[in-house]
């Protein structure tokens, strides 16, 4: 890795905002998931209004695009 250069980091912890089940996923680096379902709860997750995905919404890492500095899914 070069100087400069950002480390994507591609696993993120999703907590649910409806029942706190909380599991770690694997973010698409080729596209924004902007849908989620809980794997306890079946509840379908959608971004917060000005986030581009789930994982800028509920999850520990930020989506790809955005540690890289980039917009994304607009």
């Amino acid at each position: 890795m070069a100087n400069g250069e950002t480390k994507i980091v591609l696993s993120s912890t999703l907590t649910c905002p409806s029942c706190g089940h909380v599991e770690t996923e694997t973010m698409p680096t080729d596209a924004c998931q902007w849908f989620y379902e809980c794997r306890s709860c079946k509840t379908v997750l959608k971004p917060l209004e000005g986030d581009c995905c789930v994982y800028c919404s509920y999850a520990t890492v930020p989506c790809p695009p955005i540690q890289e500095g980039k917009s994304c899914g607009t």
